[in-house]
């Protein structure tokens, strides 16, 4: 679909919007940008998508099409813009941020993203990119760092606060095995990240945080000493499971954590 011809208003008016957001066009920016009410922008974008100038991400959403494109069916140049467009406020932690901060060599196909929000469809498929949403309290946006991809501002979670959510929720790692993994290259590789590890699992106070991460060091890492104390320290009633998603039977006492059948470190992939 070759672009249609605009007049020298709405050339100027889109050239202005993508000079000023490079990444991801939404109605709100272009309303503000413009100096127009949120309806009337709504309906310049989608004017200038059906021209071809555009390309629609979801409702009031949408990417620039590059100019050498023959279609608008075009792929997301970057989803890390288009997630913080869209599910504002959020941080790409999870497999996502262990990419970026160099703790695997995994290869994930999707994005995973923590939002404040609660979207009604958490595996999303948008202009093929598949993202993965998983909901935060506002209140846990700490260990945060600042990342631009090309004109926007992207929050990431930083290397150990990417690996206490992790310890929440095994599945953000994919699985408990590659987090041992990733943990092990944190605790090698990145010293002054991994002495943050106490004060996130400390400040955000999830007790399955402090079973996890105590079971591991005092298994693969007993020279964490300080580190092995002050989990046990902030030890919670209850029990938890190593991996919700295997299936386990023995008790670690000491940690109160169920450990599965199979060693996780021999696991196969």
């Amino acid at each position: 679909m070759k672009p249609a011809g605009l007049s020298a208003t709405s050339r100027e008016q889109l050239s202005r919007l993508l000079r000023d957001s490079p990444s991801v066009l939404t109605a709100d920016a272009a309303a503000r940008a413009l100096g127009t009410t949120h309806t009337a922008a709504a309906r310049k974008l989608a004017a200038w998508s059906r021209a071809g100038w555009l390309a629609r991400v979801r409702r009031g959403t949408y990417v620039q099409v590059p100019i050498e494109s023959a279609s608008t069916d075009i792929a997301l140049d970057d989803p890390w813009s288009v997630a913080t467009a869209m599910y504002a406020p959020c941080y790409v932690g999870g497999w996502s941020a262990a990419e970026h901060w160099g703790l695997t060599e995994q290869i994930f196909r999707s994005l995973c993203v923590m939002t404040a929000t609660r979207p009604r469809n958490r595996k999303p498929m948008l202009r093929k990119a598949r993202f993965e949403l998983h909901t935060v309290p506002a209140t846990n946006f700490v260990g945060l760092k600042a990342v631009w991809r090309g004109g926007t501002r992207v929050q990431v979670s930083d290397p150990a606060r990417t690996l206490i959510d992790m310890l929440a929720a095994p599945a953000l790692a994919g699985g408990i095995r590659h987090l041992a993994e990733m943990l092990g290259t944190l605790l090698r590789d990145q010293s002054k990240e991994a002495a943050k590890l106490g004060t996130y699992a400390v400040k955000l106070g999830i007790g399955s945080v402090f079973k996890r991460l105590g079971f591991l060091l005092e298994r693969d890492h007993p020279a964490q000493a300080a580190l092995i104390a002050l989990c046990r320290q902030h030890l919670s009633a209850g029990y938890a499971k190593l991996d919700p998603a295997l299936p386990a039977d023995r008790l670690a006492t000491a940690w109160r954590v169920w450990v599965p059948a199979v060693d996780t470190r021999e696991m196969k992939p």
